[in-house]
């Protein structure tokens, strides 16, 4: 399979960004959300040829899930998706899982942020 999803999203509604010191991966995670789901994920990869593949594999199984589902997914559900990796890449899975998972947690604080304040403009035209 040639790696998915592998380009820079200037718009996105959230990023995150996750590295690995013992080997000098790090990854950008970005998402667009429509309604509270993943409607589009890409990403930028610097590292080996396995931080590649599980980079891909990330964002295509978490395009299409809520942000909860999508928190949900492991280390472990990258490397069934690949089908395994050698014993020596498998830290890589979680490259991809926790650049997902701080994209999410960003988008998340981002947008309680603007809930906030919406309830704080709302609460100073009552006053």
């Amino acid at each position: 399979m040639c790696p998915q999803n592998a380009y820079s999203m200037p718009d996105a509604d959230a990023e995150g960004s996750f590295g690995d010191p013992s080997c000098g991966d790090c990854l950008t995670v970005y998402v667009k959300v429509k309604d509270n789901t993943i409607d589009e994920i890409s990403y930028l990869v610097f590292g080996c040829s396995a931080s590649i593949a599980t980079s891909s594999i990330t964002s295509v199984l978490a395009k299409g899930k809520t942000l909860d589902e999508a928190m949900l997914l492991t280390e472990n559900d990258i490397v069934e998706a690949l089908e395994g990796l050698p014993e020596s890449k498998q830290h890589c899975s979680n490259l991809g899982i926790s650049a997902l998972r701080n994209a999410i947690i960003n988008y998340k604080n981002k947008n309680s942020e603007s809930e906030d304040k919406k309830d704080e403009d709302s609460n100073t035209s009552r006053g």
